[in-house]
């Protein structure tokens, strides 16, 4: 997809046919760089069609003149917009016309404001996501390609919208990909791809064949019974001071999960191409900070396999070793994404010292049972972490709701055989199931996220797809990054 074109001018340029997009309070007076004669038809047909400006309401005016048609967006009272209200706006004006250029009158969206500005652009980019790769048919339906802000803005923050909304593009597009495309190989591949775009980038992949000899026996239990090899994905950015910690992000990337020997169900097996979107959100924040140049020192890591079925499978009963030499009872090949995660977790940990590490998984249904679509499980070891993710979550509107990680359930996956096991003994999934991760962080200051919920399928879709990945915490981990720097 063409990403549109911005452009910003303190004047309307009346030798060409446009479209006008207004902004209008309810309540309000209209006021704006249009002429008189526009304005007098605009409270014209305000009336004839009792358009009062309640938010969501849309109203189109045709005219005579270089601007073929003005568009007003009711933004509803003043007090009462928010800037998910806002997002949502944006998404719904570039989801629902149909046309190649645009013109948006700035001021009547208040967008010199800075936040204001940043979450409209976001809105608008957001609105115009499609996943068509497969589709053998053309979309008849025009494409934005540029976008005119007339009058005073933050251009600034405008750009950091687009730039944040194409970041989420791209994690959507990962998690779209069927499994036979989005292979482990075809995600470093293209991590790689985007590293190099970015000089204050290296990039580390490690092979499967190099597990056993590294001490990763957690991730190749999962990894050796696919006939695709599996990849430990490793990027640094060097945004920051020589000697600062880094922040390290880490991903779940299982490209398919069958379950293993503990196989799923069939009924809506397809869905598990989606158990990578926890990478998919690790490669989203990457793409945003190869836009933005956070002055930051960032750790992208990721553990990308399938699991699946077969002779060299892992059997339930099976033990293994972790990279930090903890022993693992496999009891359920199907809890097989914490196996993956406690291995890269520690790994990082070990190599990279970083200040603080946050993970990213589609974990656990139990995730589902306590939260819905609507928000994902957070859970941590460290206060500050935790209030700083709510707070960006608070700031980004992608919701999160604290678990408890109380040490009583870190008695629930005691082994009988091995040091722990990868299920819980008994209710609490979710909680387990980052009780297990807690395992391998050390002392390192960590949060776990359990996107199972929130990764795809969402059920109030706004700026949101009807169906596929959302590309769920990109947003929400830039504005913590961003956040991090100023402090």
């Amino acid at each position: 997809m063409k990403k549109i074109i911005y452009e910003y001018n303190q004047t309307l340029n009346t030798n060409q046919k446009q479209i006008i997009i207004k902004g209008l309070y309810k309540g309000s007076k209209i006021d704006s760089f249009l002429s008189e004669d526009i304005n007098d038809s605009i409270i014209s047909a305000m009336k004839t069609d009792a358009f009062d400006a309640d938010y969501n309401k849309f109203i189109s005016i045709y005219t005579d003149t270089s601007i073929s048609k003005i568009i007003l967006v009711g933004l509803g009272k003043k007090e009462k917009l928010t800037n998910d209200k806002l997002r949502s706006l944006g998404a719904k004006i570039s989801s629902e016309l149909n046309v190649e250029n645009l013109s948006i009158d700035a001021g009547s969206f208040n967008l010199s404001d800075s936040s204001m500005a940043q979450v409209f652009s976001e809105g608008l980019v957001l609105g115009t996501y499609k996943f068509l790769n497969y589709k053998s048919k053309k979309d008849k339906k025009v494409n934005f390609e540029k976008i005119n802000f007339i009058g005073d803005s933050d251009s600034i923050s405008i750009d950091k919208g687009r730039a944040l909304g194409y970041a989420v593009h791209f994690s959507r597009d990962l998690g779209n990909h069927p499994a036979n495309i989005l292979t482990p190989e075809y995600m470093a591949d293209l991590a790689v791809d985007l590293s190099d775009k970015c000089d204050l980038m290296n990039s580390k992949i490690i092979d499967v064949k190099d597990f056993v000899k590294l001490g990763l026996g957690s991730f190749y239990s999962v990894a050796k019974a696919s006939v695709l090899p599996a990849k430990m994905i490793l990027i640094e950015y060097n945004g920051g001071n020589k000697d600062d910690q880094p922040l390290a992000l880490v991903g779940k990337g299982l490209t398919f999960d069958t379950g293993g020997i503990s196989l799923k169900p069939p009924a809506r097996m397809d869905e598990m191409k989606f158990d990578m979107c926890g990478s998919g959100t690790v490669l989203g924040v990457m793409n945003a900070v190869v836009s933005l140049r956070p002055k930051l020192n960032i750790i992208f890591a990721i553990g990308a396999t399938e699991n699946m079925p077969g002779g060299n499978a892992s059997r339930p009963g099976d033990i293994v070793t972790a990279y930090n030499g903890k022993t693992i009872e496999v009891l359920n090949t199907d809890a097989e994404g914490r196996l993956v995660l406690a291995d890269v977790l520690s790994y990082v940990a070990d190599k990279y010292k970083p200040e603080a590490m946050i993970d990213f998984a589609t974990l656990t249904g139990a995730v589902l049972v306590a939260l819905g679509h609507r928000a994902s499980g957070l859970m941590g070891n460290d206060e500050k972490l935790i209030n700083n993710i709510k707070k960006s979550s608070e700031a980004t509107d992608e919701k999160v709701w604290e678990l408890p990680l109380w040490p009583e359930y870190s008695k629930d996956i005691k082994g009988k055989y091995a040091d722990i096991q990868n299920i819980g003994k008994g209710g609490a999934g979710t909680i387990t199931a980052g009780a297990f991760l807690k395992e391998f962080v050390g002392d390192t200051p960590w949060c776990h996220l359990d996107i199972a919920g929130t990764a795809w399928g969402p059920k109030d879709p706004g700026y949101q797809p009807k169906i596929g990945a959302t590309g769920v915490a990109v947003r929400m981990i830039y504005n913590l990054i961003e956040n991090k720097v100023k402090n």
